[in-house]
């Protein structure tokens, strides 16, 4: 009875923790308008030294991305998020790359296959270990990739890359490229908030 016992409890467990993975916990999606979270928050970049949003952010603003090494939807984004963070670079705006996926750090998301897949796409924005998830948590981030955009004053733009994950070709609107010429222009983006498409962010609870 007791072996029973045991082993039901063990199946309980897993299914729980199984679940937990499949069904991440409800956050609270940054706001528009909001200012920059956790600016002060150190992560380790695939550089090897530590860098929070605040040392990243410019002048100008801060593109975010919550990403990662194997989602397929970040591969298919994968050209896109190069130009569009070679984009940043070249334009004065901070740019980021953040891998949440704290519950596959000893899988394909960990940090040395993290720097492998850097050099392999030939990045130079920074590419950062979310340590516990704690950045996704801040700015309710549950995809990638999932973009979020903030200018001078606060955040203008959140959500999807395009209207076409799956082929690049097929794009109708450009989400995140006409909100970054609005914030080289200091203006508004005509579309503010998408709703990303992509794999859920691994958390561990």
């Amino acid at each position: 009875m007791k072996r029973k016992a045991l082993i039901f409890l063990t199946l309980l467990v897993t299914f729980c923790v199984t679940i937990s993975f499949i069904n991440p916990p409800a956050v609270t999606e940054l706001a528009l308008g909001a200012a920059i979270p956790e600016t002060g928050y150190k992560m380790k970049n695939v550089s090897g030294k530590d860098v929070s949003l605040g040392e990243i952010k410019t002048d100008k603003g801060l593109l975010v991305i919550f990403s990662c090494n194997t989602c397929p939807y970040v591969k298919l984004s994968e050209t896109r998020i190069k130009e569009y963070s070679d984009f940043c670079m070249a334009n004065g705006i901070g740019c980021i790359l953040v891998n949440s996926n704290e519950a596959q750090r000893t899988e394909d998301d960990s940090f040395d296959k993290m720097t492998a897949y850097y050099s392999a796409q030939k990045l130079k924005c920074a590419y950062t270990v979310d340590a516990k998830s704690n950045l996704a948590n801040a700015f309710g981030a549950t995809r990638t990739p999932q973009c979020f955009l903030f200018n001078a004053k606060g955040l203008v733009y959140k959500g999807a890359i395009d209207d076409n994950v799956k082929d690049p070709a097929a794009v109708k609107a450009s989400y995140l490229k006409d909100a970054l010429n609005a914030v080289i222009k200091g203006t508004a983006p005509a579309t503010q908030e998408t709703k990303s498409i992509g794999c859920t962010i691994k958390r561990v609870e």
